[in-house]
């Protein structure tokens, strides 16, 4: 079968459904919206260039511009799954691509009106393309593997407009589309779905890249403080250790909340879990840079720390005390104090294991219960460091 340009527009619809229907499943899996805005911009597509083929065959419908509208309208909804993609709020400048086109088709037909409107046709197919290409750009972060190939096709896909805009307007080269019977503009809607079923494979090799990131990131986080989970401490910790030696002192301090079960008892769990929301808050606040903090379970915490001296875990888990102390006392009044008891283990060599260091923060933390409780309890090295 020939690929002339009826057979290759048919090709193009077949394409562009696939893509259309392909991404608007995907959504149904991932929920990422950009998904909807591709998955709409290849029914355009198709719409497009089947009123493109109906024509070609005599079947003459609509006016050909409207079909040269669709690709237009097509690629303005790629830019818009791009930004929110991306994360990226268009000026509503852009939305002025409609107004503009929609003055261009009121122009008085002449023997320059199929060439102007071939030219501005390709430029703002261009025009969307290479921005949607711009917005995404690394911004100091690396990019996935599908969103890099977005990037490029879409400049190339820009570029590719921007010189059929040029070839137009070079002397000698006047175009009466109506002519061609709409061959120009079949040929530009297959090189336009060619480029765009890219893009339909990168976009979703990327957003299902992105979900799983963000699901890994969430599998990592204790739901209901956003702190490290146990799971994420044991994974992030060798790195920390590995750091540790005499000149470099770690620290890990391990926090229990005493008479947690009062708030409980009185106020409702909501109350507690406001209050352990709020320790997590204050654990973040006063955790150094390069430091770990994460919650075990229950009302138990932990902050693995490097580089620190004696004094420096005591100023922390002193100003933890008392900042905690104080809200607690405020917020939800109890018969006993609801305060904070403290295990710090201090070491100047890596531990065997971050296990083997939590059980010392363990025996710490007991020592200050059974020392009566709201206060902090050191273990390991004590000299001043």
């Amino acid at each position: 079968m020939p690929l002339d340009p009826p057979t290759m527009l048919t090709l193009s619809i077949a394409l562009a459904a696939a893509a259309a229907l392909y991404l608007a499943v995907e959504w149904r899996s991932i929920r990422e919206p950009s998904l909807l805005f591709w998955s709409a911009g290849f029914a355009t597509i198709t719409v497009g260039s089947t009123l493109a083929l109906l024509r070609s065959n005599g079947f003459v419908l609509i006016g050909i511009w409207f079909a040269n509208g669709l690709l237009v309208t097509a690629h303005f909804l790629f830019l818009l799954g791009v930004a929110r993609f991306t994360q990226t709020r268009l000026s509503r400048a852009w939305y002025l691509i409609f107004v503009l086109w929609l003055a261009l088709l009121l122009l008085p037909d002449g023997p320059q009106w199929s060439k102007v409107m071939l030219v501005a046709n390709s430029l703002l197919v261009a025009a969307a393309t290479l921005k949607g290409s711009f917005l995404l750009r690394p911004h100091g972060k690396s990019l996935s593997v599908g969103a890099v190939q977005l990037r490029y096709v879409l400049l190339l896909h820009g570029l590719f407009y921007v010189a059929k805009a040029l070839t137009v307007v070079i002397p000698g080269t006047l175009i009466d589309l109506a002519a061609f019977k709409g061959e120009i503009i079949q040929i530009s809607l297959v090189e336009g779905a060619m480029a765009i079923m890219l893009i339909a494979l990168s976009m979703t090799g990327t957003e299902r890249y992105r979900r799983e990131q963000q699901i890994a990131r969430l599998a990592e986080r204790d739901p209901l403080t956003a702190l490290y989970n146990r799971r994420a401490l044991e994974k992030r910790a060798p790195r920390l250790l590995a750091e540790v030696s005499p000149e470099r002192r770690g620290a890990l301090l391990l926090i229990d909340i005493d008479n947690f079960k009062l708030v409980n008892d009185l106020y409702g769990h909501t109350a507690g879990d406001r209050l352990l929301i709020a320790l997590s808050e204050m654990i973040r606040s006063q955790l150094p840079r390069n430091a770990l903090a994460a919650r075990l379970g229950g009302d138990e915490f932990v902050m693995l720390l490097s580089n620190v001296s004696t004094e420096r875990i005591v100023e922390l888990g002193n100003a933890l005390r008392e900042q905690f102390l104080a809200s607690a006392s405020e917020t939800f009044p109890t018969p006993a104090a609801v305060t904070l008891s403290i295990g710090a283990s201090l070491f100047d060599t890596p531990p065997a294991s971050l296990t083997a260091l939590i059980e010392q923060g363990d025996a710490a933390l007991y020592e200050s219960k059974r020392g009566g409780r709201n206060r902090i309890r050191l273990t390991g090295l004590t000299t001043p460091g």
